[in-house]
């Protein structure tokens, strides 16, 4: 007997895995959005926010509704009141766990609208609302037109029509997203950091400032693509002087500063005689011309050679008579 008690109290301990009062239900609340996020983007009002994944508990959220709404915001605000007359919006799309509005802005335009979104979970049970975000809604701003792109010696050279005080810029290369250059107060503009040989695409967007770090935006531009070509020659040298030594007529000059410079050419002329190329130099501005004879003057001239082989205009000549 005593045998068989001591087996019955090791299965009772065995078989339990928790000891104490019973837990709780789990409330399963849906976590609030804390990230929503609006913007005016020509007629449109453009929202976006991260759908919870979670319950404030940490427990995974199942189905759930999403309810959107905006209105005018009261001034000073009021979250009862903005809900009272706020309009629901209906549903959007989900993008990779993002949601994503697009409410027309006619009937907003001249008023500054509040919106938030709260999630409400399976058990009626509410997340509440989400960070409010207020959008001053203006006439739609002007889509840049007729965007043109060109290739320059010292980048791409955009240009395009709209009324405006500040335009954005927008980049691609292949079929990378589209990445922001920077804010113009006005066009044309050159893009410094492009790179011959490479094909880009740009797209421009009007801006309205509207105070306290708040813009609209246009919509984007049509897209226009380039792939800029080097057909431009270096500068000229300048500076070129000479000087004779009993063996040689040394040269010198201001060396050009272009990233693509290669080398320069040597250039010779005598009196009643066309000008004559006497050597390809490396990027050096420096030259050494030992084939010249005592009592002759001769003319030199220098040009740059990109390596492209675009080769620059010759630079002011300059005379001297050899030793």
């Amino acid at each position: 007997m005593r045998i068989m008690l001591v087996a019955l109290a090791g299965l009772g301990a065995a078989g339990c895995g928790y000891i104490g009062e019973p837990l709780p239900p789990l409330a399963n609340v849906p976590a609030r959005v804390t990230d929503l996020a609006a913007i005016q983007r020509g007629s449109r009002i453009v929202v976006s926010f991260t759908l919870p994944r979670l319950t404030t508990e940490g427990m995974p959220l199942k189905a759930h509704a999403l309810e959107l709404r905006i209105g005018a915001a009261p001034d000073p605000f009021r979250e009862d009141e903005w809900a009272a007359s706020a309009t629901r919006v209906p549903a959007g799309p989900v993008e990779g766990g993002t949601a994503i509005y697009e409410l027309p802005a006619v009937g907003w335009t001249g008023k500054t609208v509040a919106l938030a979104v709260r999630v409400t979970g399976v058990n009626a049970k509410s997340s509440g609302w989400s960070n409010f975000v207020t959008v001053g809604v203006v006439a739609p701003p002007e889509t840049p037109a007729g965007l043109q792109a060109e290739a320059t010696a010292n980048g791409v050279r955009l240009s395009w029509h709209a009324a405006g005080q500040d335009f954005r810029i927008f980049r691609r290369t292949s079929d990378d997203p589209f990445i922001r250059l920077g804010d113009v107060a006005e066009g044309p503009w050159i893009d410094p950091s492009a790179s011959f040989g490479k094909r880009y695409t740009y797209r421009v967007q009007t801006i309205v400032k509207l105070g306290e770090n708040r813009e609209a935006e246009s919509d984007p531009s049509g897209d226009i693509s380039i792939t800029p070509e080097d057909r431009f020659p270096p500068a000229v040298p300048t500076g070129l002087a000479a000087v004779s030594t009993p063996t040689s007529v040394e040269l010198t000059w201001d060396g050009d500063t272009e990233p693509d410079l290669a080398g320069y050419r040597i250039y010779r002329a005598e009196s009643g005689i066309p000008w004559e190329k006497v050597a390809d130099a490396p990027a050096i501005p420096s030259y050494s011309d030992h084939r010249v004879e005592r009592g002759r003057t001769y003319r030199y001239a220098i040009t740059a050679v990109d390596q492209s082989g675009t080769e620059s205009s010759r630079s002011t000549p300059t005379e001297i008579a050899a030793e």
